[in-house]
Formats: structure tokens, sequence, C-alpha cells
């Protein structure tokens, strides 16, 4: 089972990239960081490579790179610990010039807002009330196909 998720991003322009997220209070890997791309670190076990247009383009041979002013390819989904923990982070994306995406849904047990960053990605921002969260024990496998 994998421990460890590694989102990877293409981005216009790295730096204004780096900018974006560090007013959201993230902090960048030096280790995994260059010209052509960096490492944001979005936890313990989670991280998003910001990757140059040119860069990532040789790790997708033969394909074209998603235009996010006319298509989403992925929703990139982090929880909050709270609600006003949801507000703040979409402030501030706001504030450092993101765009709020969607209204904001809230469901009682679970709310969320999402942004876009400033190369079009979206980041949905979401608290869920842990006691409305099953047990996971209680969830039951799906039957292996025969």
């Amino acid at each position: 089972m994998a421990t460890k998720i590694f989102v990877n991003l293409p981005v216009k322009d790295l730096q204004k990239s780096r900018n974006f997220f560090s007013q959201l209070g993230y902090t960048f890997n030096k280790q995994f960081t260059d010209d052509k791309a960096a490492c944001l670190v979005i936890s313990e076990d989670i991280y998003a490579m910001l990757i140059t247009e040119p860069f990532f383009q040789t790790f997708v041979p033969g394909k074209e790179i998603s235009d996010t002013s006319k298509a989403k390819e992925v929703l990139v989904c982090l929880s909050a610990d709270s609600r006003e923990a949801v507000d703040r982070h979409i402030e501030k994306a706001v504030t450092a010039g993101g765009n709020e995406f969607r209204k904001p849904e809230d469901h009682g047990f679970m709310y969320g807002r999402s942004f876009e960053d400033p190369d079009g990605h979206v980041w949905e921002i979401m608290w869920m009330d842990p006691a409305a969260v099953m047990p996971q024990e209680q969830v039951e496998p799906l039957a292996a196909e025969a």
C-alpha cells in the first residue's frame, strides 16, 4: 500500500507558483526543488510537484498539457480541521492571487470551498465532522471478481 502521495502539476511560472503557495503558508523541500520543479510540502505524507510546462511535457510524451482555462483534469482536495480553517485557507488563496472556484458547499456534516491557483488548478478545501465518518472496520471490501 502507498504511504505518501506526490501530485504532479504543470505550471507556467514556477516562481509565481512558489510565491502563491508560500503566501498560503506552505513550504518547499529544497532537496527536490530547482529551476524546473519545486516540491510543495502539504503535510508529512502529501506533496505537490510544481513542474514547469516544458519539463512536465517530458513526462507526458505525445500528449498535450491540459489548458486549465478550458478544461479541468483533476480536483485536488485537502482536509481542514474546522469550517473556520476552510474559510481562512480560501481567504488566503484569494488574497494571494487565486480565484474562488465555486460557492461554498454546506451539507451540515461536511463543508467545503475551492479555489483556482495561478495556473488554473482547482484545490478543494473541506471539513468533515469526524462523527459522520464510518469506521473503517464497518466498510465491507468488494468481493474479488472471478
